[in-house]
């Protein structure tokens, strides 16, 4: 499929063959690992005089064809013109951060990923670059652009309370002032979300997450339209040299192909055990774009594929950061660890984990609090995955009410 065609089809049909040429000498429909090396290993390629490589490859960190397919594939996906892999979803990060002037100034949510916190508070600010954080963007944007201000940075659902954004009402103003505006678009993927076309100028993912969706690869990507950016984050990316390799490339390219059935799938489960989670006593508050509960829902509707919710959640147990330990440690079929994305659904306590870098204070500002568990719906049976959250709720209020009644008597 020529990138040419990209505007024909759909979403599904673009990720199963987008960046995905037939072999030419096989004619293999995948890429393999067979005799026509597929997954481009080598590190380096042979020229046949000084300055004429044979095709158009030299070296594998500037540019390698795996690479190339994966970033020709989500391009495609998010709708725009190039995009760029990294060897993780920081590394991108602190590319788009270093490609900023010493003094320049950026704007942010406050609920943001933790490790996103940390490169902006220990990283970006020890080589100049300083962030301002908000947990009200859309309203404080303009009041908080300074001169030197180069950048506003959006998470869109939000890691981890699911807080929503308007991206166009803050691009219009951040573009006003010739600021360029970056959502991170993790937690819905290319597939329910494609922050470009609302204004955007950058988008962002961890690939690890959704798009390779099987806990198996780490890997980042950013895409846009910019002929600028383009050159100037191309530079970095094979200065820096912070790239992900031939194999990684080729699973995670490999995993896009069902990011659609994925990500519905995902949502659909998503949606069961929020309203699950809603409806129980023993729950203070669910977080979870996908309920008409949600306060940004007009937000969801505006921005994601159908007003899909995703397959993140978040909710505050009744009972205080002790009951919230023991939910993790009471469910079956989710697993208690960090990331997101996956096949496979996953549960972890933001405060005491993903964000636990950030201080208390700060933490709790943004809504994430001790009590705040974070799920990560898979695309097993939702049935099962609601049984099992609810499974848990009632054996944490069964210990709960046994302690309460407990030698003597005291909680």
């Amino acid at each position: 499929m020529q990138p040419s065609e990209h505007g024909q089809h759909g979403f599904g049909t673009l990720a199963v063959h987008a960046g995905s040429p037939h072999d030419p000498v096989t004619g293999a429909v995948i890429e393999s690992t067979d005799e026509s090396d597929q997954i481009s290993l080598s590190t380096t390629y042979a020229q046949t005089a000084v300055g004429q490589p044979v095709g158009a490859y030299e070296y594998t960190r500037s540019s390698n064809p795996n690479r190339d397919n994966f970033e020709n594939c989500i391009a495609a996906l998010e709708k725009a013109k190039y995009a760029l892999a990294f060897s993780s979803g920081s590394a991108t990060t602190a590319i788009i951060l270093q490609s900023l002037a010493t003094g320049s100034h950026v704007v942010s949510v406050s609920d943001v990923y933790g490790g996103t916190h940390r490169y902006f508070t220990k990283v970006a600010k020890a080589h100049g670059v300083h962030v301002t954080f908000t947990p009200s963007i859309e309203l404080d944007v303009e009041a908080l652009i300074k001169p030197e201000t180069k950048l506003v940075w959006i998470e869109t659902p939000s890691n981890p309370t699911l807080s929503l954004v308007d991206i166009s009402a803050v691009a219009e103003i951040a573009h006003k002032h010739g600021i360029l505006v970056v959502v991170d678009n993790t937690f819905m993927s290319p597939y329910i979300q494609n922050p470009l076309s609302h204004g955007a100028d950058i988008v962002v993912h961890s690939v690890t997450k959704y798009i390779n969706g099987h806990s198996d690869v780490l890997m980042g990507v950013a895409a846009f339209n910019s002929d600028d950016l383009k050159e100037r984050l191309g530079f970095l990316q094979n200065a820096i040299g912070a790239v992900p390799g031939a194999f990684d490339c080729w699973l995670a390219h490999r995993g896009v192909k069902t990011l659609h059935l994925r990500a519905r799938e995902a949502s659909k489960n998503g949606k069961m055990v929020a309203e699950a989670l809603a409806a129980s006593p023993l729950v203070r508050a669910v977080n979870y774009p996908g309920l008409d509960s949600h306060p940004q829902r007009k937000i969801a509707l505006k921005q994601h594929r159908d007003g899909l919710g995703g397959g993140m959640l978040s909710f505050r147990i009744a009972g205080g950061k002790a009951a919230a330990e023991r939910f993790c440690a009471a469910t079956k079929i989710f697993t208690l660890a960090e990331s997101l994305g996956g096949v496979e659904s996953l549960v972890e306590l933001p405060a005491s984990m993903t964000h636990m870098g950030i201080p208390k204070e700060q933490r709790e500002a943004a809504g994430v609090f001790d009590d705040l568990v974070r799920i990560s719906c898979g695309v097993e049976e939702g049935e099962d995955l609601v049984k099992d959250v609810m499974a848990a709720l009632k054996k944490v209020a069964g210990e709960s009410n046994g302690t309460a009644t407990n030698g003597n008597g005291t909680a």
